[in-house]
């Protein structure tokens, strides 16, 4: 026996591709056993090289005409070259030889699909499928579910795996593919079935369970994804992703302290990942636990570096707690990688704002409004800046751009009105909360936020007062 089997494959091999060069050449008669042109033909497929790949099939099929084992792989070479009539006449010879081989059939259905015979290939498949059993019509059906995939014929993959669980419900690698097709395709109700039907007669098929889970997850039926996937990990307790969907299944029904409890399982169990401990994080923040939440932001952001949102959420939890220039240094950070990012900017001129640094905060909320002019909140936040910087020429100019730009939100005509009050315009100033009133008067709480003293005004509460004895008229 050789000691270095690897080494004496290649040499073999490179002497069966110098045989083929000879007989291509005429040098010598080069006689070639059948193995030794499969072994030249895998060669030149797994290379990529299906021209000459074509040509090696051809030599062979001429040294050993009726090799049905052959002429499927001539007709496979041919899909490679996108020449699918010709390889469905060829199939059609090899079928004459040897029906029996699965791969007739799913090259042929290869060949159907790409000429866009849907019909013809579908009845292919049910004629195939009754044709064969056992682990056969299983090789035949993961083949077949390859071929859709391709093609893009994303149900009938489903369809595929359905049928390999029907006819083996424990095989893992169906049962692995099927979770994934089921939420992809979005049958849902038919994954819950399938898998309940599963689980009668395999109650300990943990990958079952969690198929259930995921199923249950798809239409937001949490509760019961829950239960489903606490079968899975009473199973095999070192079932990471079952924990990692439980605790998505909790964070959708806002029980974070569950959630969390779940997903600190995944971070014992598997490798470190960003997602994790950012949902971790997001639960934290949910929880009113902002330096736990940030300890959480922080570890996804060191496995992930090039994630600014991470520092932008890190950013958050400081401005929750009033910690305001820790807060300007994540979200610097944050925007190196894009300086015009708007939500970024909103909360950096924010920051500015609550640390009374006017014209940093006029920048940033500046950046927002450029990039989504007919974005409300940015406009607001801008128009209280300037106010609060007693900017109210300014104010009042920009309310007018944002009121048009917004599609003529009322809420830029009481912000009007309040610029107009503050620059001592009283009489327009009254016009224009009338007609704010008018529009959409539940926003007075909003008017009166831009500045509580504005209540302490006689006209603007004989004007409330009289809209309000208005309205109860009616």
């Amino acid at each position: 026996m050789s000691k270095n089997p690897y080494r004496q494959d290649r040499e073999e091999l490179r002497e069966l591709l110098q045989q083929f060069a000879n007989l291509k050449s005429g040098k010598s008669y080069a006689f070639i056993e059948e193995d030794g042109f499969h072994r030249i033909l895998d060669y030149f497929i797994e290379k990529e090289q299906h021209s000459n790949a074509l040509e090696a099939v051809n030599y062979a099929i001429q040294q050993y005409a009726y090799s049905a084992a052959l002429l499927i792989k001539k007709a496979d070479v041919l899909i490679s070259l996108h020449q699918y009539k010709e390889s469905l006449q060829v199939i059609e010879q090899a079928a004459l030889l040897d029906s029996s081989d699965a791969a007739l059939y799913v090259i042929k259905m290869d060949a159907l699909l790409a000429l866009d015979d849907q019909q013809e290939a579908s009845v292919l498949l049910k004629e195939a499928v009754s044709l064969f059993e056992g682990e056969e019509r299983v090789d035949l059906l993961f083949e077949l579910a390859d071929v859709y995939d391709d093609y893009e014929n994303f149900e009938k993959v489903f369809d595929c795996l359905k049928m390999i669980l029907q006819d083996d419900p424990t095989n893992e690698e169906a049962l692995y593919k099927i979770c994934f097709w089921t939420d992809f395709t979005g049958r849902n109700e038919e994954g819950i079935k399938l898998h309940q039907r599963i689980i009668e007669q395999h109650p300990f098929s943990e990958l079952a369970w969690f198929n259930l889970g995921a199923a249950y997850q798809g239409i937001k039926l949490y509760e019961k994804a829950i239960d489903a996937y606490q079968y899975a990990v009473a199973i095999d307790d070192k079932f990471d992703y079952a924990y990692r969907n439980m605790g998505d299944a909790f964070i959708k029904l806002r029980k974070y302290k569950e959630a969390i409890e779940e997903l600190e399982k995944v971070v014992d169990l598997a490798r470190p990942e960003a997602v994790i401990y950012e949902a971790i994080g997001h639960c934290y923040d949910k929880l009113g636990s902002f330096s736990q939440a940030r300890s959480n932001y922080k570890k996804a952001s060191h496995l992930n570096a090039e994630d600014n949102q991470m520092h932008y959420k890190i950013a958050c939890t400081y401005m929750n707690e009033g910690i305001w220039h820790n807060a300007i240094k994540s979200l610097q950070t944050a925007l190196k990688s894009n300086a015009m990012q708007p939500d970024y900017n909103l909360a950096l001129g924010r920051c500015y704002l609550e640390l009374g640094n006017i014209n940093d905060a006029v920048v940033h909320l500046g950046n927002v409004v450029r990039v989504k002019p007919k974005n409300m909140i940015g406009w607001m936040e801008l128009l209280k800046c300037l106010y609060k910087g007693e900017l109210y020429e300014e104010g009042l100019d920009y309310a007018s751009v944002a009121f048009e730009q917004t599609d003529s939100k009322p809420i830029f005509v009481f912000y009007t009105s309040a610029f107009l009050f503050a620059l001592g315009r009283s009489k327009e100033a009254l016009i224009y909360l009338e007609h704010a009133l008018v529009a959409n008067a539940k926003l007075i709480k909003q008017f009166i936020e831009i500045n509580p003293s504005l209540l302490q005004n006689q006209q603007i509460v004989e004007l409330l007062a009289k809209y309000k004895k208005s309205k109860s008229r009616k």
